[in-house]
C-alpha cells in the first residue's frame, strides 16, 4: 500500500493525525504526510480511517 498527501491540497486540519497517530505526522509547518510512504497491511485499516477523517480529501491510499 501506497499513501501520500497532496500538498497543494492539504491546508492543514490534522484530522488525518488525530485518527490515525502511527500513519500520519504533522510537519513543522503544520501539514500532514504518512509517516512512512509505503505501508504493510497491518496499517491498511489505519491509513483508510486517516484519509477518510480529510476534510479536502489531499490523501492518497493505493492498495496494490
Amino acid at each position: 500500500m501506497r499513501i501520500w498527501v497532496e500538498r497543494d491540497v492539504c491546508v492543514g486540519h490534522a484530522r488525518c493525525f488525530a485518527v490515525s497517530p502511527e500513519v500520519y505526522e504533522i510537519d513543522d509547518d503544520g501539514f500532514s504526510h504518512p509517516v512512512a510512504p509505503d505501508l504493510g497491511v497491518e496499517l491498511a485499516d489505519n491509513a483508510r480511517r486517516g484519509a477518510a477523517a480529510c476534510p479536502e480529501k489531499a490523501i492518497i491510499v493505493e492498495e496494490p
